[in-house]
């Protein structure tokens, strides 16, 4: 029997301690934080030989949820809202992405205030958008002109906010130099090793850009974002961009581990440069228009993955649905849509399924009901690992010498 605060503590094993310990607090909160903390226990507990292994293979961002979705600046300089967390990506069967996106509905019920009517209902809507999707056949995006709901109000929220904005909640400003906010809440300070490393990578990545002077290094801290990558090695970088002060922009560089979703699927996957190399490729594939400064690094001989820094704003408020189930239906049918168009996207590549091998997925709905069906079952298993790991926490099994 898999003993669930062993398991958690194995796969953390290595992390850096100031940040682990928040994980480990924040994990404590609630079921759908637990979940969204141990992406590598919910596959590993997923029952073998269920309707999830029938469907077609797909490439899968790995770590679906409600809190998975946002707006983010593309390549571009436009703004999309899509997936926006690759880190656990790999090819699997289409329905192991869908399946942790229901269950994450129903284990976030409560901290939304949902009913049990209210939450298998948006499952529901959840599995006829994305099979309606499927049967259409075509990869689309979300228009800002025409978004709707909690996410036509997000698109117009961000005219209300600047670039600028974002660099003060994050910097101080002194004359007309910037550094970075370290306040424990967003930002850990560096050693100066760390720093002169981080500054050294950036002077040689900057060589082979266009605009060198754009990734000059005014400042660097340890990252604190996310629930599931909370203590994997992540740096903040403040660059000189299109110059000092509010012309600088943020990066954010981020150790990439090998997908903890991968080994749970029995799907073989093909052989990557690197881990780093197969989040960017894969996050490439699946978005309408990539992300800002998205690229795979090699740092101290390590992967990373280096982007724009997006600030969490960017993300629908879903419980900001005021009691009013239209509004979150609308979101999680937009969710569905963007997951079916990503696999259309990065459909036929490297053994993943043809888009009309997609289609005809679409057309037969007798999946959709046994996958709810899974996906109570899920969440049964879910708020059962949160009480033990509520268990051993309050016992201080996960204490660490570090501020939580």
């Amino acid at each position: 029997m898999l003993d669930v605060a062993d398991e958690i503590a194995r796969f953390n094993a290595g992390r850096d301690p100031d940040r682990l310990a928040m994980k480990y607090a924040r994990m404590r909160a609630s079921p759908f934080v637990f979940l969204r903390g141990t992406c590598h226990l919910f596959y590993k507990r997923l029952p073998k030989g269920t309707v999830l292994d029938g469907s077609p293979h797909a490439w899968i961002c790995g770590d679906m949820h409600l809190e998975n979705f946002g707006s983010y600046k593309g390549d571009n300089r436009l703004i999309y809202f899509d997936i926006n967390d690759f880190d656990e990506a790999c090819l699997a069967p289409c329905l192991y992405e869908m399946i942790r996106l229901l269950s994450s509905v129903l284990v976030a019920a409560d901290d939304l205030k949902l009913s049990r009517a209210e939450a298998l209902a948006l499952c529901h809507t959840l599995t006829d958008a994305y099979a309606a999707a499927l049967r259409f056949g075509k990869a689309r995006w979300i228009e800002e002109e025409t978004a709707e709901g909690m996410v036509g109000e997000l698109f117009a929220a961000l005219h209300q906010r600047s670039r600028v904005d974002h660099l003060n909640r994050r910097t101080e400003l002194k004359g007309k130099k910037r550094t970075l906010r370290v306040d424990g809440k967003k930002a850990l300070p560096v050693t100066a090793d760390a720093r002169a490393k981080v500054v050294a990578f950036m002077n040689d990545f900057a060589k082979r850009e266009p605009n060198p002077q754009f990734y000059e290094t005014i400042d660097v801290a340890r990252r604190i974002a996310g629930t599931g990558s909370l203590g994997v090695e992540r740096y903040v970088i403040l660059v000189e961009g299109k110059g000092s002060p509010d012309g600088n922009y943020l990066l954010d560089m981020k150790l990439a581990l090998p997908s903890a979703t991968a080994p749970n699927v029995h799907t073989p996957q093909p052989k990557w440069g690197s881990e780093a190399e197969r989040v960017v490729e894969i996050q490439r594939r699946n978005q309408v228009v990539s992300q800002a400064f998205l690229h795979a690094v090699g740092f101290e001989q390590r992967p990373f993955v280096l982007r724009g820094l997006q600030p969490s704003e960017d993300r629908v408020a879903l419980d900001n649905w005021n009691g009013k189930l239209p509004r979150l239906e609308s979101v999680v049918r937009n969710m569905a849509e963007l997951v079916a168009w990503a696999h259309f996207r990065s459909s036929g590549r490297q053994t993943s399924a043809i888009a009309d091998d997609l289609i005809a997925f679409g057309e037969d709905s007798k999946w959709q009901l046994p996958l709810i069906e899974l996906a109570t079952q899920c969440e049964a298993q879910v708020v059962s690992d949160w009480k033990a790991y509520c268990e051993a926490f309050d016992r201080g099994a996960f204490k660490l010498n570090a501020k939580a």
